[in-house]
């Protein structure tokens, strides 16, 4: 499922509460993160090779995407790497983008690590960005205390100053990417070909450069060394397998579709036979409004390729956003079977099952929740869902555990968030409900001592 996650405080289509993330880029956009199992488990199978490379565990490094035109990426706080919907647009090929993601390795690997509150340890995506975006805000005022808020003018340039990386650790990421990417079998090609579609850029005035120059800086010293370990590489002409190739397609499609549906519907006609432009339009129409229309183009698209978990996973979105949701399950449970190793599949099947209403349905719900919870622990969406299946469950069978049960799913979502002192609040309520010494209970005692010494460290060093 295609979804987006504002920063806001206010009460969203997918998001019940969040940081602020109003760090906005160029053009005033305010980037707002997505979700979606197709192109995660692109930019996993593409970057796997990669971190094996690098002697890094695939399942350790958690990818990100981030809506927001502007071209750039970043890691932060060990092991997660943010790409902008920017950068995944303007790369041509898969080789390409393997060039960043071995690049941004490069910089996992040397320890060039953005480091911000202690807290980002325990974290989702959401909320790491957002305490990045407080630290930076705090060191642009002077005020290491200042909450995520409006940022502007001196307070923008800080938030780059904070991500930004020196030109020795780049070039130093440069080389360790190039490596990982010989090891791998991927040619340096495609970090070639994406530095010279950025070459120039320093030439221009600060507030015309693309961000990932900013953050990158990137120099001819450095385009050389990547052009001659190119021209004496023996993979300089290899090429990823084709599978490749249509993964990124269909991504850059699906991108546009949902992104800039007009467009999409301009650039990919209806007289355009190929997948991936069917797929645009698929989505783009159902974007704009046109379900049925769109239902029709991918029933066509599931016919061809019958085994394509994400085109039946598209058709249970939009029958589950147009109030169709019953209908909706046999979609969801098929993409499932096909993929049954993605947790975002497995949340918005639990989730349909969910918003049925139908009591009956509850069980294999919070089963397939916390199959997906299994896969992806840090998910507040999951641990929310949860809380609602459980909360409906102690209402049906008038048993408290559930309720229990409910308080602490929360608490493990005010977690995700950072919400320290909520989630202590939470689990200790949780706890007086739960069986004592039962494995729920005993998370719950985790998180209360965890946030109580978390908050005892701070007075003792606000003391200091």
């Amino acid at each position: 499922m295609f979804r987006k996650l504002a920063f806001t405080l206010a009460l969203g289509a997918f998001l019940v509460s969040g940081l602020i993330f109003a760090a906005r880029a160029q053009g005033d956009e305010e980037p707002i993160f997505i979700r979606d199992a197709e192109i995660e488990n692109y930019l996993h199978s593409l970057a796997a090779p990669i971190y094996r490379a690098a002697d890094i565990d695939p399942g350790s490094i958690s990818i990100n995407i981030v809506q927001s035109s502007v071209v750039n990426a970043f890691v932060a706080d060990g092991m997660n790497e943010f790409f902008y919907t920017g950068l995944l647009q303007l790369a041509d090929s898969p080789e390409q983008l393997a060039g960043v993601i071995a690049h941004e390795t490069g910089h996992i690997a040397g320890g060039h690590l953005i480091r911000g509150k202690e807290e980002m340890k325990n974290a989702s995506a959401e909320a790491i960005l957002g305490m990045i975006i407080a630290v930076a805000a705090g060191a642009a005022s002077g005020n290491g205390g200042l909450a995520a808020g409006a940022m502007s003018g001196s307070q923008n340039i800080a938030m780059r100053h904070f991500l930004s990386f020196s030109r020795t650790q780049e070039a130093s990421a440069d080389a360790a990417g190039m490596s990982f990417l010989d090891r791998a079998g991927i040619s340096t090609r495609g970090m070639m070909e994406f530095f010279q579609k950025l070459q120039g850029q320093e030439l221009l005035p600060a507030d015309r450069q693309m961000e990932y120059v900013q953050t990158h800086p990137l120099t001819e010293d450095r385009i050389d060394a990547v052009r001659q370990h190119l021209e004496n590489s023996p993979l300089k002409d290899a090429k990823l397998p084709q599978k490749f190739y249509t993964m990124h397609e269909r991504m850059k499609a699906k991108l546009m579709g949902y992104l800039q549906p007009d467009m999409a519907l301009l650039r990919y006609t209806d007289k355009d036979p190929r997948i991936p432009a069917r797929y645009a339009r698929a989505i783009a129409l159902y974007r704009s409004d046109q379900a049925q229309h769109a239902l029709d183009l991918v029933d066509g698209l599931i016919k061809e390729e019958p085994n394509n978990p994400f085109f039946y996973e598209l058709k249970g979105q939009i029958l589950f956003e147009n109030a169709r949701g019953s209908e909706s399950l046999s979609y969801y449970k098929k993409a499932n079977e096909l993929l049954p190793d993605s947790p975002l599949l497995r949340q918005a099947y639990g989730h349909a099952l969910l918003e049925t209403h139908d009591n009956a349905q509850l069980d294999l719900a919070i089963q397939q929740l916390l199959e997906s919870n299994r896969m992806e622990g840090r998910e507040p969406m999951t641990w929310r869902f949860l809380a609602s299946a459980w909360g409906r469950k102690a209402e049906a069978t008038k048993d408290e555990r559930f309720q229990a049960m409910a308080t602490y799913a929360l608490a493990e979502e005010a977690v995700s968030k950072g919400a320290d002192k909520e989630a202590g609040q939470l689990a200790d309520r949780a706890m007086k409900g739960l069986p004592k010494g039962s494995p729920y209970w005993l998370r719950a005692q985790d998180i209360k001592l965890s946030t109580t010494a978390d908050k005892e460290d701070k007075k003792s060093k606000k003391d200091e």
